[in-house]
């Protein structure tokens, strides 16, 4: 709630700052727009979220330049995304994570604790979702997510996309649920790096970290980079916070192996899970 909160005074914030910037009061404003006054007044001061008809009347109405048409939309795509993972719960984040998915031509994902949504089995989706909840985990709805997310990951298989993995071996030493269920996990990861338009790598323990992984990201179209939290996502558009992170991608996908090297690492985790399995089986 309060992410939605921040991303409602953001947008009343911008929107008081464009209305100034075009030489308008709040009632020249509304007037223009064919809206009430009264709504600008609770979309400047974040009690309200427009709809989209009122955004493109304001838009409008402010003249607005692609570049402001652009910031504007931005923020209102963040600010829905998080109203909606809200309102519906697990599933409805899974959804719009996929739509955002579904929405880039290319990725680069870095991933130092887990392995990343799109290349996850659907068991450890579904542990890998309860375990982000925590004890309040509604298991229907963990399960409906987890459907949500696999189904999504059938953008990696069409024609015209691109994507780039790499993730540390801690990534793939960490196992929710049981060690048994990995060996499938990281039978998906040798499977994903065959495909074509897929770049699948993994920092191996023994190799010199290029910088601390303090966080996960995902970089689309080289124009969003969205950071992995404990309490939700940031999503970044800076200049600056892109170059960084692009900088660190590189910097690992540099220390990574790939091809022969990449399934000789997988086979060897693989095993260490089985004998480790068996052990807490006995």
């Amino acid at each position: 709630m309060e992410d939605r909160q921040d991303r409602l005074r953001e947008l009343g914030e911008l929107l008081r700052r464009l209305r100034k910037g075009a030489g308008l009061t709040g009632k020249d404003l509304a007037q223009r727009a064919g809206v009430a006054q009264p709504t600008i007044s609770r979309m400047e001061t974040g009690r309200l979220l427009p709809t989209p008809e009122t955004v493109d009347r304001v838009a409008a109405a402010l003249e607005l330049d692609e570049a402001g048409r652009g910031e504007l939309d931005a923020l209102l795509a963040r600010l829905r995304d998080e109203v909606s993972r809200l309102k519906d719960g697990l599933a409805g984040r899974e959804a719009a994570n996929a739509a955002r998915v579904r929405s880039s031509g290319w990725m680069a994902v870095f991933s130092s604790a887990m392995v990343p949504p799109l290349l996850q089995t659907a068991e450890y989706a579904r542990l890998a979702l309860a375990l982000a909840v925590g004890r309040d985990v509604d298991e229907e709805d963990a399960a409906r997510a987890a459907a949500v997310r696999v189904e999504a990951q059938a953008v990696l298989f069409e024609a015209g996309r691109k994507f780039a993995f790499v993730l540390t071996e801690g990534a793939v030493r960490t196992w929710p649920g049981s060690p048994s269920l990995m060996p499938a996990q990281l039978d998906r990861l040798a499977q994903v790096a065959t495909l074509p338009h897929v770049r699948l790598g993994i920092v191996p323990w023994r190799a010199e970290t290029p910088a601390f992984p303090l966080h996960g990201f995902t970089i689309y179209d080289g124009a969003v980079s969205v950071v992995e939290s404990l309490t939700g996502d940031l999503t970044l558009t800076e200049p600056g916070d892109l170059d960084a992170h692009e900088e660190a991608f590189e910097a690992f996908a540099g220390a990574a192996v790939y091809g022969d090297e990449l399934r000789v690492l997988l086979e060897q985790i693989g095993t260490d899970y089985r004998e480790l399995a068996g052990r807490l089986e006995k």
